[in-house]
């Protein structure tokens, strides 16, 4: 049995951020994590997706350079030396983690944790290590949801499995349009894998505004071998040694879908049903979340959860928050965890970004809203890199001129709404981002054009 000051349960984008930062506090700090060190993030999602995102756009760069004059030979793939590669970059990330809690004298035990009560844990690896807590912060992190009708197995993959094929398929069913599914199906579309999307609402990226969703499932539609079926409600998979045959109905007609491989993306759930949660009196939603106050706090005082196990965004950039000021928590600081604007970012093709509410929901809460848009093909390097397709969207207070929100879509968005965020987050109003002198020629240019629009007086579009 050992003694903590603080027991973190996963050591994810969440949890080791918070270790370090409980660490620096001076805290005795003990990290247990069942995976790989990083957690889905750096082994199994984000790091690994964004890899084989970019490089799909290396496959995909020979039409784009005609356009320009420059022809290249046929291109073709090595997924050997593509995995070799991705794979590459992870162990550099995770070793870096690792490095880290050990250089801050983060204690780090292998194996899956649960409580035995409110102040004690049991951990499960290589031997059984009791662990005795004055605080936890449970950071376990999210799987993706097996769907009881069609099974994960050989030919029916998760975005896990999806990312570590072998070789490239020859044809893809993607069951699911959201983010996950969107990201990866864009990328075996680039390496030429003839790919289905199957999505039982209306459009595609549901959690994103109409007319973002539209540029990325018109630049899809563009594709020969992608085809987008939209209402589409997939009731069976069979599965053989060489594909899988999908029964599904699309607005209301039958259908057979027939790819080498399905991968089902039709959302995550939390990591809590192992935990023995109900030993420690621990509140859960009926999905297995862990409500949290401010502070992310349970409903024990001592006992903080953060990340993907809680409501809310299931988002590395908002578990890393959390965790930080869960550490700051314990250490007697107050925080507030929704004083912050959290951007969320989609790297389809074109990429979309968006920081805070939507207009729709802002208008729903009973805000009056301004709306100013400037598109992408007014923008002089937007046209030299041949990514005229997007938009810098500000959403404004019509009484005070503060930005309440924005979205970006196109080349560029994941970094231009960082800028954005910093804006809303800071009470910005749109002539203070007007003022701000943005080099040329940038992408950046777009957002003080949006912001000139806003004030009324344009520069470059009516």
């Amino acid at each position: 049995m050992i003694t903590t000051d603080v027991l973190i349960i996963g050591a994810g984008p969440g949890g080791y951020v918070a270790a370090l930062r409980a660490a620096q506090l001076g805290k005795k700090v003990t990290i247990v994590e069942k995976g790989g060190l990083g957690g889905t993030c750096l082994n199994e999602g984000c790091i690994p997706s964004k890899a084989l995102i970019e490089a799909s756009h290396y496959a995909a760069l020979p039409p784009k350079a005609a356009q320009a004059g420059v022809h290249y030979g046929n291109v073709s793939v090595n997924f050997g030396n593509l995995q070799d590669w991705k794979n590459s970059i992870v162990h550099q990330l995770t070793s870096g983690v690792e490095g880290l809690l050990i250089s801050r004298n983060v204690s780090i035990i292998k194996g899956e944790a649960s409580f035995l009560d409110p102040y004690t844990v049991s951990i499960t690896g290589e031997k059984e290590t009791i662990v005795s807590f004055s605080n936890c912060i449970i950071a376990s992190g999210s799987t993706p949801v097996n769907v009881p009708s069609f099974p994960y197995g050989e030919r029916v993959l998760s975005s896990s499995e999806a990312l570590n094929l072998s070789e490239k398929p020859s044809s893809l069913a993607v069951i699911g349009g959201g983010y996950i599914g969107i990201e990866l199906g864009t990328v075996f579309a680039n390496f030429k894998t003839e790919v289905t999307i199957l999505e039982g609402m209306n459009s595609i990226l549901s959690g994103f505004s109409e007319d973002m969703a539209s540029i990325v499932s018109h630049g899809l539609n563009s594709k020969e071998n992608v085809s987008i079926h939209t209402n589409a409600k997939v009731h069976h998979i069979e599965s053989n040694v060489e594909e899988v045959v999908i029964d599904v109905e699309v607005d209301g007609k039958p259908k057979k879908v027939q790819a080498e491989y399905a991968l089902v993306t039709v959302g995550r759930k939390p990591n809590t049903d192992q935990l023995q949660l109900e030993k420690a009196g621990i509140d859960t939603t009926e999905r297995g979340y862990i409500p949290i106050d401010t502070e992310c706090r349970t409903n024990h005082s001592h006992i903080f959860a953060i990340g993907d196990v809680t409501p809310g965004q299931a988002l590395a950039h908002r578990a890393s928050l959390q965790g930080k000021l869960a550490a700051e928590a314990i250490n007697g600081d107050t925080v507030d965890a929704t004083d912050y604007v959290i951007p969320a970012v989609v790297f389809s093709d074109p990429p979309l970004a968006v920081a805070g509410p939507s207009e729709a929901e802002l208008k729903q809460a009973g805000w009056e809203v301004e709306v100013h848009k400037f598109p992408f093909n007014h923008n002089g390097r937007a046209l030299t890199l041949g990514a005229e397709e997007g938009f810098v969207k500000l959403m404004i207070d019509p009484q005070d001129q503060t930005i309440f929100s924005a979205e970006v879509a196109g080349q560029g968005a994941p970094e231009l709404i960082n800028e954005l965020a910093l804006s809303i987050q800071a009470g910005l109003t749109a002539e203070d981002v007007s003022l701000v002198v943005h080099a040329h020629p940038t992408l950046g240019e777009s957002i003080m054009e949006a912001a000139d629009k806003a004030i009324g007086f344009p520069v470059h579009s009516l």
